[in-house]
């Protein structure tokens, strides 16, 4: 299940309570049986501790409360009927973000049957990024005023930790749950495995976990289907049934900002009854981290993008250490903030809060000045000179993917 936490949770200990909601529908072969919507309720089982190295690192930087990693499992869950049921849950690693829903950039529009079928495609992929923005909307986000309260409160040495609202945790039930019984019809068995439309399209989760710095070429890679692909009321194929493919490309994050990418094709249908065939498919969306800020390109390669607000960053930087240079010579008479300034502005550039306070009460220009130019230094190294950010998809991703039958090829045809 994917469990998007519905308000924000300010940490305070373990064993303390978590209230979520079911972000994408649970389907049972063709029927659902968990709605979105529905409560999850949890409890955080441990807040692990944090190294003294980085305890000093975070101090230097006026952070005396350096975030926890937080362990959560989920234990009850709440259907829209009023049903209550108790689960047993593991937390996938990995998971634990704001993610969004990216679908990749639209292909060229063609005429004709291959036309609609494109059009399909595109309508499936606005409706998978509409739902799970519906999905969000159960989600009590704090409003602007409260934002920045929240804002101002971390860049304090000594603050609370909080997990945001929009936090989405895979749980995985650790034992099945019981939602009856219904007999497989005849009609509905003979349905099963026909062609999927053109234009189709499936929900699907990673069951591979996989990342840009470890995976390789021609890795296999699989995936279930989360929910079941109907043309009308007929069952073409049912939650459960699983597609695998291999890596086709890979490329680890590099040196100047250089971003992990992945590129994965799935080629075979595994349906529950054990049946197999070849497909072709593509990558039409993805779950990712909102820091991760993905993007997919036509053909369904994704890649990190990196954020333009390096730039903001950097240039405040920068501004910083320029500031850090004005001198008392500088100063006009009577301006006695003047060098002052100056070098907690270099204090602020290097260490922050540290920093200002050494560039206020340490007269010392050369040190203000030091410290702006470390600090511009390191946001120029961090966001344009070193190793870019990996691209990561953890186990139980939520996927779009194209889907369609491979023709056959004619008799002596290979």
């Amino acid at each position: 299940m994917q469990v998007v936490l519905d308000k924000d949770v300010k940490i305070k200990k373990a064993g303390q309570p978590v209230h979520g909601r079911v972000a994408e529908p649970v389907y049972a072969f063709d029927k659902l049986v968990v709605p979105v919507g529905s409560e999850v309720v949890g409890t955080i089982t441990e807040l692990e501790g944090v190294s003294g190295g980085r305890r000093t690192l975070d101090a230097l930087n006026a952070e005396f409360t350096p975030a926890r990693k937080v362990q959560i499992e989920f234990n009850e869950l709440k259907l829209v009927d009023g049903r209550t049921i108790p689960i047993s849950t593991s937390v996938t690693p990995g998971s634990g973000q704001v993610i969004q829903f990216i679908t990749a950039a639209g292909a060229e529009k063609k005429k004709g049957v291959k036309g609609a079928a494109t059009d399909k495609a595109d309508q499936a992929k606005q409706q998978a990024k509409q739902e799970w923005d519906n999905a969000m909307k159960e989600v009590h986000r704090p409003g602007k005023i409260e934002r920045i309260k929240k804002y101002a409160v971390s860049q304090l040495p000594v603050h609370p930790q909080y997990i945001n609202a929009g936090t989405v945790y895979f749980a995985e039930l650790e034992n099945p749950l019981d939602f009856g019984i219904e007999p497989l019809t005849a009609e509905t068995a003979a349905s099963i495995n026909s062609p999927p439309p053109p234009g189709s399209s499936v929900r699907v989760r990673l069951t591979t976990e996989l990342s840009s710095a470890t995976a390789k070429k021609g890795q296999d890679v699989e995936a279930v289907l989360s929910q079941p692909l109907l043309d009308g009321p007929k069952l073409i194929l049912p939650q459960g049934s699983r597609l695998k493919g291999t890596v086709v490309q890979v490329q680890p994050a590099r040196s100047l900002s250089r971003n992990g990418q992945l590129r994965m094709v799935f080629h075979d249908l595994l349906l529950p009854d054990g049946v197999e065939e070849k497909v072709e498919t593509s990558l039409e969306g993805v779950q990712a981290g909102k820091g991760q800020d993905v993007k997919l390109d036509a053909e369904g390669g994704a890649e990190a993008n990196t954020p333009k607000t390096r730039y903001l960053a950097t240039g405040v930087s920068v501004m910083l250490a320029l500031a850090s240079a004005h001198t008392d010579a500088d100063a006009r008479p009577g301006d006695v903030g003047g060098s002052t300034g100056a070098r907690a502005a270099g204090g602020i550039g290097g260490f922050k809060l540290v920093g200002m306070a050494m560039g206020v009460f340490i007269h010392s220009q050369p040190l203000g000045m030091a410290m702006g130019a470390y600090g511009a230094s390191m946001s120029v190294y961090s966001h344009f000179i070193a190793r870019g950010q990996e691209l990561v998809f953890p186990r139980n991703t939520a996927m779009q993917i194209a889907i369609g039958t491979r023709p056959t090829p004619a008799p002596g045809v290979q």
